[in-house]
């Protein structure tokens, strides 16, 4: 017997080990798709505050990746993939953006059970979706909810910064806390103009009331423009 001719069946067992492998990644890359989106139809309702449609995206989310983590069971390479980690950065940038709007309590690394690159990178992400909410409200008025999820924002940039380790290590968390900081600096300056706005406007109500005059209803401070007023500038 050539010493070759047992390599048909080494051949053989190996291509069976990659088709099972190749059909549970593509299974996984498909499950990925699906979270992503599920991820993103449940943000959508948090930003909507629509809590009970959220809460139900957000139970159809982990279902989904308790699925896509069963399916890459066995295959480490897979599940530490761009694709998979990607979705459950997603799935984790949810969890807690729902928990930072409705002022809970985070859930954690393993109550998630993402890793912990993963998480980090969904929370930046998560305190990023933030600047939504905040902008929300302050289009009805300055309120203290602004400054509350602000201060989260500003909280979580700061814990970040302090995870100076190597993209290897964090799966490229620094570029997304810079990313974060812009946001965070244009959200504090929305903020601040906010406050400033809502002071003029009580001044101006306080002035009119000890001068007996009529407040004018249509007034609008100098910090906002008209559409033809940006365009023109």
């Amino acid at each position: 017997m050539s010493s070759l001719d047992i390599l048909d069946t080494i051949a053989e067992e190996i291509r069976q080990v990659f088709e099972a492998k190749n059909s549970a990644r593509d299974a996984a890359i498909n499950h990925s798709r699906l979270l992503i989106q599920q991820c993103a139809n449940s943000i959508r309702a948090i930003h909507r505050r629509e809590w009970e449609t959220a809460r139900q995206r957000l139970d159809s989310t982990r279902a989904a990746a308790d699925e896509m983590r069963r399916l890459v069971a066995g295959y480490p390479d897979l599940y530490h993939s761009g694709y998979a980690q990607d979705a459950l950065k997603e799935y984790v940038e949810a969890f807690l953006t729902y928990a930072l709007v409705r002022g809970e309590e985070l859930p954690s690394p393993s109550a998630l059970g993402v890793e912990h690159a993963t998480y980090l990178n969904g929370l930046a992400e998560a305190a990023s979706e933030l600047r939504r909410q905040v902008l929300d409200i302050i289009r009805k008025g300055h309120s203290d909810e602004a400054e509350r999820l602000l201060e989260a924002m500003d909280t979580i940039y700061s814990i970040l910064f302090a995870f100076d380790f190597h993209d290897a290590i964090t799966g490229g968390l620094r570029r997304r806390i810079d990313s974060l900081r812009g946001v965070l600096e244009r959200t504090r300056g929305d903020v601040t103009n906010s406050m400033r706005q809502q002071q003029l406007q009580a001044a101006l109500a306080e002035f009119e009331q000890r001068n007996g005059l009529e407040s004018d209803q249509g007034y609008r401070p100098a910090l906002e423009l008209d559409d033809s007023e940006e365009n023109q500038s």
